[in-house]
């Protein structure tokens, strides 16, 4: 008898062809293969029926994807951001683009740039955008969050408040997605990589998958009583 052959895992989902291709088009720092499996979080945190919600906007690349997966699951991303740049895209700095700096004022201004992101991709009615910084808008948020998507500043002060101002809100079986998770150094800053241990350490989150810096968590259900 021939033993039995197992059914190849199933691919995972990926956006929908024109979004991919504002994915790799807009302004932004993820890589496509983060991007995707970025994507396939959303599309699993979407079943929960609840607002998926990304920490650190910038120019709007990854929120392409976030509500690209939105749209199929009937609910909404939030994307939390001031548009005034992290450290590392100031004058000056490795990741500054001048192009994103307000002619009047002198400043950077990413708001603009994200909002012609998304009328591109057809994707604004998914989308709340709260211009704001992330600790006062964790503040005054009460709802459930099936995702939090942390790429925000990446100093320790910033990582830290995002990960307490953000985390406590996500909704049992929910996922946290941490981006720039370097454990060496030398491959980039520590932040993301510190917070990523304190959830791992807090017994309050199963890993699910590491797609290079990206990393996946599942709050355990149910979720740790507020």
């Amino acid at each position: 008898m021939p033993e039995p052959q197992s059914s190849p895992s199933p691919e995972p989902p990926g956006p929908a062809p024109e979004v991919l291709a504002a994915f790799e088009a807009a302004k932004g720092f993820m890589p496509r293969h983060e991007g995707l499996a970025l994507y396939a979080a959303a599309v699993e945190a979407g079943a929960l029926g609840l607002p998926l919600l990304e920490v650190g906007t910038y120019c709007g690349r990854s929120t392409l994807l976030l509500a690209d997966a939105a749209r199929a699951a009937g609910v909404s991303v939030v994307t939390v951001d001031h548009h005034r740049g992290s450290e590392e895209q100031q004058p000056g700095w490795e990741y500054h683009d001048p192009h994103t700096v307000d002619e009047e004022l002198g400043v950077m201004d990413t708001l603009p740039q994200f909002r012609r992101t998304l009328y591109r991709a057809g994707l604004e009615e998914h989308v709340v955008a709260v211009v704001g910084r992330s600790p006062q808008v964790a503040a005054v948020w009460g709802q459930p969050l099936g995702l939090v998507f942390v790429d925000g500043g990446h100093t320790d002060a910033h990582a830290n408040a995002d990960y307490e101002g953000w985390s406590p809100k996500l909704a049992g079986g929910g996922l946290l997605v941490i981006h720039d998770v370097f454990p060496d150094p030398a491959d980039g800053g520590q932040a993301p990589y510190r917070i990523w241990r304190r959830a791992v350490e807090s017994g309050e989150f199963d890993e699910v998958r590491t797609v290079d810096s990206l990393r996946v968590l599942r709050r355990r259900t149910p979720a740790p009583a507020a």
